[in-house]
């Protein structure tokens, strides 16, 4: 896989594109008895971070640290208990509906498994240009089939492909479509959940570098969520660690993975054999 830029612990110049201020999210748990009132899940506890433009920034941590409830609520997906999630420095959840709608060309997901997040009802040119319907919704059908062609090509698929449905795809094939969709906004911003972890591991890489070299050709920033640390290492500048909905530790993945300082980050590290 392609190393990325080296950068300071600081990072870049570069502007910031998505801040994150005191993010909390609490979940409201089923009663057990009329007596008895059960504490509410703590799902985020105050995280805060900064993304910068052009760059990744790698969220790890174990199943249930957090990790997908922050990806929902920087997509606007969930509502925070407190907080704020700024992207531009417009604070997304104090957006009307309208307002969001058209945010949303800036920030795209691309999700985990690439055969559930694919309708297979649909063709792959349904699929990628669904996003077009809320962000560009007086587009017009050529010019709609001619961004999905444009992005075909970007993600190394053929024209021909616009045509066909899901199930006639392999894996690496299938997740290539979810990032085309993502692209077709033109965003500034991929919130990336897990993207390689379903695909084989020498499908992982194609798909990585692919992503890589989109951001060198565009410009994008990633917030880039796994649990495989030797895949963030490879892929972000910078990275945060989540445990029990709080931010542990930070910094480079150089940093952090050759010293770790926290308990929990340095279980993880001992845990991952790849990463070095």
């Amino acid at each position: 896989m392609n190393e990325p830029a080296e950068t300071s612990e600081a990072g870049t110049s570069s502007a910031i594109l998505l801040r994150v201020s005191g993010l909390k999210r609490a979940y409201s748990r089923p009663r057990t008895s009329l007596w008895h009132k059960p504490e509410p899940l703590q799902a985020l506890r105050g995280v805060s971070f900064e993304l910068q433009g052009g760059q990744s920034l790698g969220v790890v941590g174990e199943s249930g640290s957090g990790k997908s409830t922050l990806a929902r609520l920087v997509m606007a997906l969930d509502r925070p208990s407190e907080g704020r999630v700024e992207l531009l420095g417009r604070n997304l959840h104090l957006l009307s509906e309208q307002e969001l709608r058209a945010a949303r060309r800036d920030f795209q997901m691309v999700f985990q498994d690439p055969y559930g997040s694919l309708d297979p009802r649909m063709t792959v040119e349904a699929i990628v240009s669904e996003p077009l319907g809320t962000t560009h919704e007086k587009l017009s059908r050529p010019a709609r089939r001619q961004q999905v062609l444009s992005v075909l090509d970007q993600v190394g698929l053929r024209a021909q492909d616009a045509d066909k449905y899901p199930h006639e795809f392999s894996g690496g094939q299938r997740q290539r479509i979810a990032i085309a969709r993502a692209l077709i906004t033109r965003p500034r911003l991929i919130v990336a959940d897990e993207p390689v972890s379903a695909l084989d591991v020498s499908v992982q890489a194609q798909v990585l570098n692919l992503m890589q070299d989109l951001q060198r050709e565009l410009g994008l920033s990633y917030l880039f969520i796994s649990h495989d640390l030797a895949v963030v290492q490879h892929v972000c500048d910078q990275v945060i660690v989540l445990h029990q909905g709080e931010v542990v530790e930070r910094g480079t993945p150089r940093k952090l993975f050759s010293a770790p300082e926290h308990p929990y980050t340095q279980a993880l590290v001992r845990a991952a054999p790849r990463v070095i």
